[in-house]
């Protein structure tokens, strides 16, 4: 039977429809007779009822201030909205968190209320994905339960610590814990003065602690993607930095280009693919540079579009499929 599927995502007026991966996943709903609504995650309401005296504590819902709409592959025209209205959201059956991080309380809170609806069966709806596993794990410390798959790495408050941990690798990347598309990365060299300096910005302003990894000179030649689909990989595209920057990110320049899934590629996976699928991540992407894992993405992975271009497949599929299964075997 079709399916309703809520979107909670960032603005679809304004993605990019040659390579946002949730407007992918949208097109093969469509393409598969599903419903579709969107809506952005500050809509949603957790109304617990009304206490009456006397009374059954009326029952709580989760609601959305939703939008259908119908998708289409057409630039300027790529999304057509019917009429705003409040949706329940356990009446979906499917909801697909998508919206960008950064990974805040704000993040957090929305995991929190989709909880209330979160399963399989009536009145509850699959979040994909699952909002208590993406809420456990975050995306640079999930890796830290792999230390043998991954650079050396600290994570910390102490400026001593990192100052130790620069002597000893020479060139590291600092970045911070909880944001996404390469925004506060930093290489520090060897000789670079201006390590004091950052560590007094980025403690002024957060009280998060920092993550600092060695540098991997072969980010140069990419840092890979691989998506995993239910904890097996599908493929992968390779982000080559641009001229000049550290940073692999598309959203900073980097270039996609066509990839193969190397032995350590196919062992990295098969050592994180169980707690994939066993915690419900059904759509992840992970980032590894030459031999080492460096990021489980897990909020709102993207490279689908590239991925489908390189290999000529339909990775957004692959995902629907594995999301009626979990719906057909609950």
């Amino acid at each position: 039977m079709p399916l309703k599927i809520a979107v909670q995502m960032d603005p679809l007026e304004s993605v990019n429809i040659d390579a946002d991966s949730t407007f992918a996943m949208m097109l093969e709903a469509a393409k598969r007779g599903y419903e579709l609504f969107v809506y952005n995650v500050e809509s949603l309401s957790l109304n617990e009822g009304v206490n009456v005296p006397g009374q059954e504590r009326a029952q709580g819902r989760l609601t959305a201030k939703a939008r259908p709409v119908q998708v289409r592959r057409q630039r300027g025209e790529h999304a057509v909205f019917g009429e705003a209205h409040t949706l329940d959201l356990a009446e979906t059956d499917v909801i697909l968190m998508r919206q960008d991080p950064p990974f805040d309380m704000g993040y957090i809170t929305a995991t929190h209320m989709l909880e209330h609806v979160h399963g399989v069966g009536p009145g509850r709806s699959l979040v994909v994905n699952n909002p208590s596993a993406v809420r456990d794990s975050p995306e640079k410390l999930l890796v830290t339960h792999y230390p043998d798959l991954m650079p050396p790495t600290l994570v910390t408050w102490d400026r001593q610590a990192i100052m130790n941990f620069r002597v000893t690798h020479g060139d590291v990347i600092l970045k911070p814990l909880f944001g996404n598309g390469g925004a506060g990365i930093f290489r520090i060299k060897k000789d670079d003065e201006n390590l004091a300096s950052l560590l007094e910005m980025h403690f002024s302003r957060s009280r998060e602690p920092l993550m600092i990894q060695r540098y991997e000179p072969k980010v140069r030649l990419g840092d890979k993607r691989v998506i995993l689909v239910d904890g097996e990989p599908i493929g992968a595209i390779n982000r080559v930095p641009a001229e000049g920057e550290a940073r692999s990110n598309m959203h900073v320049g980097g270039r996609a280009e066509a990839v193969e899934l190397t032995a350590r590629d196919q062992e990295i996976c098969r050592r994180i693919g169980p707690y994939l699928r066993e915690n419900g991540l059904i759509f992840v992407g992970i980032d590894v540079i030459g031999d080492w894992l460096t990021e489980i993405n897990v909020t709102s992975p993207t490279g689908l579009q590239e991925l489908d271009r390189f290999n000529n497949m339909n990775s957004a599929g692959l995902i629907w499929d594995a999301i009626e299964a979990r719906l057909k075997n609950a």
